[in-house]
């Protein structure tokens, strides 16, 4: 891999705290991703899911991961099965994982062929009382895919109709949401490399460069950089574009007097950074650029103070929501006796900021969590407040990636350049 080894302490202590939930007598088994197909014989690239990630530190195919902690047999009770390289994939597609390196990795000692599976599922399963089967539970998931998982699901309840199967999602979600310091250190390193790109792209920007052009800054940055490449598809929208939530086509010029909205991150060691930057193109915002950019810059360092233990996604959407409204209305965009008479239920701020205020960071951009959980120490959001105004081709977001801490938050982004002045100096 190209990133720098991670301490098999992590995937060990993620394992032990999965045991502690589980019902007594219970056996989990765990899918690595597809290698999805594309066209012809063309193949994608390998992303490994994130839960036997999270459980193994396992990063290839056709990996399995099986718990039994109360087996009789202690050698049976943490089981990693993995690819075996033959001479034909040595040649093709390169050297898998030895035994010996799936140990060191994961830190789980009983190591077997993925050819095997059928053989050790036979000798554990009946002595289960319990079978934990993992499914993507995301409420934003697309769940008319089959996937790995779900083709296995539907395999072993033909198979085994008699055996209690449990959601193993809600008990990864419960851990996952929760970030160790190991995690941690790799969202930032994420961060730090996803700041390098960033500041590649703000030195390269000038009128009549095209979207794509920062986009290929970006990506070398990236992967010079041990990263595998985007997080996600890269948002790289000037002019009007930037009022699109979701432009990825970047295939436009960067105009003098316009702004540009730079919304993307790395990806390190499957970890992910999430950032969103506007820059004017000629190197200075105008005035009413800088109007606007200042609202979007309030609003943020006042919700960041609403990401606290005990608080509630949904209560910092309220309070952010009347936040925005005073912003809008300073700025001319909305009317005072507007706000006092609207209907609750379809907020007038909606028009020039219809998406969240938030989401959880981690291995996913949007990972894992429970909308109605309250906030934790150890979780990492993001904060990202924007205000899009299509009629005067302006759309201005900031996003910061925030981690709540006993003493309050830490800012995993104070030091990328973010206020007015800062953004303006570093293009001269």
């Amino acid at each position: 891999m190209r990133y720098e080894k991670i301490d098999s302490k992590l995937f060990i202590s993620n394992r032990e705290r999965l045991r502690s939930l589980l019902k007594p007598n219970s056996m989990v088994i765990v899918q690595s991703n597809d290698v999805l197909p594309t066209n012809a014989d063309g193949t994608f690239g390998f992303r490994q899911n994130n839960d036997i990630f999270y459980l193994s530190g396992i990063d290839q195919e056709e990996t399995i991961l099986i718990l039994f902690p109360d087996f009789p047999e202690e050698k049976f009770r943490e089981i990693l099965l993995i690819r075996e390289t033959s001479e034909h994939i040595k040649v093709w597609e390169g050297e898998k994982l030895s035994k010996k390196q799936a140990n060191e990795i994961s830190g789980i000692e009983k190591v077997i062929w993925t050819s095997n599976f059928e053989t050790i599922l036979r000798k554990l399963i009946f002595l289960a009382d319990h079978v934990y089967l993992n499914l993507n539970e995301h409420d934003g998931g697309d769940w008319s895919f089959e996937t790995r998982e779900r083709r296995f699901i539907t395999e072993f309840k033909l198979k085994f109709p008699l055996h209690r199967i449990e959601r193993l999602a809600p008990l990864l979600q419960q851990l996952r949401v929760i970030k160790q310091p190991i995690e941690i250190d790799l969202i930032k390193k994420a961060i730090d490399v996803t700041n390098k790109g960033f500041i590649r792209m703000a030195k390269f920007l000038k009128p009549k460069v095209k979207e794509f052009e920062l986009e290929a800054e970006l990506i070398h940055e990236f992967l010079r950089n041990r990263s595998r490449g985007h997080a996600f598809s890269p948002i790289l929208a000037s002019g009007k574009s930037a009022c699109v939530l979701h432009y990825v086509t970047n295939n436009n010029l960067c105009n003098s007097g316009e702004v540009i909205l730079m919304d993307f991150g790395a990806e390190y060691a499957n970890y992910n950074a999430d950032i969103t930057r506007c820059l004017p193109v000629n190197g200075k915002f105008s005035e009413r650029q800088k109007e606007v950019y200042s609202a979007v810059l309030n609003v943020m360092k006042a919700a960041k103070k609403m990401l606290f233990v005990g608080n509630t996604m949904e209560n910092m959407r309220k309070e952010v929501g009347k936040i925005m409204e005073f912003e809008l209305i300073k700025l001319g965009l909305l009317k005072q006796d507007e706000v006092d008479n609207q209907n609750e239920d379809a907020p007038l701020y909606k028009k020039y900021f219809s998406h969240g205020i938030s989401h959880h960071l981690g291995l996913d951009v949007h990972d894992v969590s429970n909308r109605y959980e309250v906030f934790k120490v150890g979780m990492v959001f993001t904060c990202e407040p924007g205000i899009y105004i299509t009629e005067e081709k302006l759309g201005i977001r900031l996003e910061n990636d925030i981690l709540i801490t006993e003493n309050g938050i830490e800012d995993l982004m104070t030091n990328i350049p973010i206020e007015i002045e800062e953004i303006e100096a570093l293009m001269q």
